[in-house]
């Protein structure tokens, strides 16, 4: 059973994400995978500094993550193009990755762990969807005080996103973070539970 699991930023995927494997699901990571797909020598990067130039590398010759969010996290066009670019890699790399977690553990739950689900448009590749939400205040609280952000920053980075709504229209399960890690892990267990049981039935 192949499951997406998405959530805007400082949402909490990453920690429910961890919940899951611990229940047993075996975990792909949109997130590697697109490091992957940028790493130094690969087509992907070449791509990204033929479209943003050399300030997006470091000294080294790799991605420079920071300069190429300060960019397109302000510019919508320059995203987009980031994201034709990407995307479709992630896609490839993806598809691999599914068929490999199948030939090692078949029949087994495997979890997509992809931010950019809504805005990659890949709901229909999977048989459900697991969306993580906090409230905005939430997560922008999560960007300034534990990851440094200044106020804007913050809000761009949550501008840039699809909203909690558009998530949500697109879930199959919903798994609040607002309160603590125990009420959220008992979410996942449930929903764990859940989509055991429903691959029972279809299979």
């Amino acid at each position: 059973m192949l499951v997406a699991l998405t959530g805007g930023i400082a949402a909490g995927k990453s920690t429910v994400s961890r919940m899951l494997a611990e229940c047993g699901a075996t975990i792909v990571d949109a997130d590697v995978l697109a490091r992957e797909a940028v790493a130094v020598g690969s087509a992907g990067l070449a791509a990204v500094t033929h479209a943003f130039g050399s300030q997006v590398l470091t000294e080294s010759g790799a991605l420079d993550r920071a300069a190429l969010g300060n960019i397109v996290f302000i510019d919508e066009d320059a995203r987009r193009r980031l994201e034709a670019i990407v995307h479709p890699e992630v896609a490839r790399l993806s598809a691999e990755a599914f068929a490999s977690a199948e030939r090692q553990k078949p029949g087994g739950i495997v979890i997509y762990d992809v931010p950019l689900l809504v805005e990659a448009g890949r709901k229909n590749e999977f048989d459900a969807v697991i969306v993580v939400e906090a409230p905005d205040d939430v997560r922008r609280h999560r960007l300034i005080n534990e990851r440094g952000m200044t106020e804007q920053e913050a809000q761009s980075r949550l501008a840039a996103q699809a909203t909690n709504a558009e998530r949500r229209a697109l879930a199959d399960y919903v798994i609040s973070s607002e309160f603590s890690l125990e009420d959220t892990r008992r979410e996942a267990e449930t929903v764990y539970a859940q989509l055991v049981r429903s691959s029972r039935t279809d299979g």
